[in-house]
């Protein structure tokens, strides 16, 4: 009996959060901010994946607006890569336009987690106290909450989704987010 009633508690709360995910997915926050934070996808051989070039293309498309001056790029090495993402984000950003001198690179993290942490230490050693977060639409919600508990003012700005419109790998999506953010705030590292 209790363990029924604690699996309907727990599919409860990720109901609640598939809610709160999927309305945050479609809502685009981008303002003027101190810097766009864009996060980590994978990258092949030195060169993003389509999803990392949505990512760094919106990114472009929001520092072109001149919604913030500064731009960083996240993302560690993945096991056996030679580049790491936040490296390769850097080099795609420089070769469409954005100086070097205003990308900083977080390259230690392996996950929205570590990124977030690292982020938040690299604007507080520059003074920077707002950021516009680009990643996908299901990955903002959780984003933004980690950032924002570095002490940030963070608005969300998902890339445009590359998929189709098959609503159930988005249901997918959405739940397993909804899942990852729970677990994240009970403690469990995802």
């Amino acid at each position: 009996m209790t363990l029924s009633l604690a699996a309907a508690a727990a599919a409860g709360c990720v109901g609640v959060v598939y809610f709160q995910v999927a309305r945050q997915a479609q809502v685009d926050e981008a303002q003027p901010a101190d810097v766009i934070v864009v996060l980590g996808a994978a990258q092949y051989w030195g060169r993003p994946s389509p999803v990392l070039k949505a990512r760094l293309d919106h990114a472009l498309e929001l520092y072109q607006r001149e919604l913030a001056p500064r731009i960083i790029t996240t993302g560690g090495h993945g096991e056996g890569a030679k580049f790491s993402e936040g490296e390769v984000s850097r080099e795609y950003l420089s070769e469409n336009g954005v100086p070097a001198e205003f990308i900083t690179v977080e390259e230690a993290g392996t996950s929205t987690m570590q990124s977030a942490a690292a982020v938040g230490e690299i604007m507080d050693r520059m003074q920077l106290t707002s950021c516009i977060v680009v990643s996908d639409d299901y990955h903002m919600l959780r984003s933004k909450r980690m950032l924002e508990e570095r002490g940030l003012t963070v608005y969300g700005s998902p890339r445009m989704s590359l998929e189709g419109g098959d609503p159930w790998e988005r249901r997918k999506r959405l739940i397993r987010e909804s899942i990852s953010y729970v677990l994240w705030r009970i403690g469990i590292r995802v």
